[in-house]
């Protein structure tokens, strides 16, 4: 089967799902992109259609002649327990009628606190968080769909999200364009512990590395990352890439837990603090083993991302 022949399917068209499009772009394979609205931001002869992920008559229609459907899909962060696993059910529905490979990105809400242990796939589901469990229902039904013949499957795993156009995550729009305005980069618990932070385009071509290979189906895989440092050193390396002093600005837990009796989205980070109160450090031998190193080095990383928040100053704002 030729590039051309080959038809993608991706829904979603927030930073993984255009990272996604953007590896698959390279190679010069055919893609389509679902939202809700039919628009998005990108090159001309992409086609973008409107469509309702949680939908399986709607699924079933858009992936017809799919050979690859991505799962890039996000509800709100406040909404994750009601919405996600709808979600997940129509596009997975769309997959299989289609006979086609169902690859989906997944974060690591499922494991739980570790003690700053790296994390490894073969870690249990230790979630205390309705998140974190919320994740790890939706992880066992992708698997069992595919060990019962439903559909195949593979899931890549990362950490939080760094690079162009990312915004609304812990290294997005709240550090990056402070740094560039000489301004204060805001944070979350501990600085000074290890943080593996996952580069937006290593995830798009990591989750293409696993639609590519029959052998990555059935199983779960860390996606490449740069090399992890503490939250304090990567925003240091970020506020050098500006030529701005570093000012980092730490969020007390006592505040963000009084902000979350008002603001949804701060409600659910709460629940969410003890990443950000240990080392939290992803292991992806795995898939660096099996597929090769893919990964941007961190200083590569994080210079392209500034330039692109330099460039895009308005950018969803």
């Amino acid at each position: 089967m030729s590039n051309n022949d080959e038809h993608h399917v991706i829904f979603g068209t927030g930073p993984v799902g255009l990272a996604v499009m953007d590896a698959l772009l390279a190679q010069d394979k055919q893609v389509r992109l679902v939202n809700r609205s039919g628009r998005a931001d990108v090159p001309a002869g992409v086609e973008v259609i409107k469509g309702d992920a949680s939908v399986p008559d709607s699924t079933r229609e858009i992936c017809q002649g799919a050979s690859v459907v991505y799962n890039c899909t996000n509800p709100p962060y406040d909404k994750w327990p009601e919405l996600f696993p709808t979600l997940q059910n129509g596009v997975l529905e769309g997959a299989a009628a289609a006979e086609a490979k169902l690859i989906v990105i997944e974060n690591v809400y499922m494991y739980g606190p570790t003690g700053g242990r790296p994390m490894t796939e073969d870690l249990p589901y230790a979630a205390e968080t309705r998140k974190g469990r919320t994740r790890a229902r939706m992880s066992e039904e992708l698997l069992a769909a595919h060990q019962s013949g439903k559909v195949r499957v593979a899931v890549g795993r990362a950490s939080d999200f760094f690079g162009p156009r990312t915004l609304n995550s812990m290294m997005g729009e709240r550090v990056f364009y402070p740094a560039l305005e000489g301004k204060s980069a805001q944070a979350l618990g501990d600085v000074d512990r290890l943080h593996t932070q996952s580069y937006i385009p290593d995830i798009g071509r990591g989750l293409v590395v696993l639609a590519e290979h029959d052998q990555a189906l059935g199983q779960i895989w860390h996606l490449p990352s740069p090399e992890t440092v503490t939250t304090r050193q990567f925003i240091d390396m970020i506020f050098d890439e500006t030529g701005n002093p570093a000012k980092i600005q730490v969020a007390p837990k006592i505040l963000v837990k009084a902000l979350g009796l008002f603001n949804p989205t701060m409600h659910e980070i709460v629940e969410m603090l003890y990443e950000f109160e240990e080392d939290f450090v992803l292991d992806t031998r795995k898939f660096e083993q099996a597929f090769g190193n893919i990964a941007t080095p961190l200083p590569e990383a994080i210079h392209t991302s500034v330039e692109w928040y330099r460039q895009n100053p308005n950018y969803g704002r």
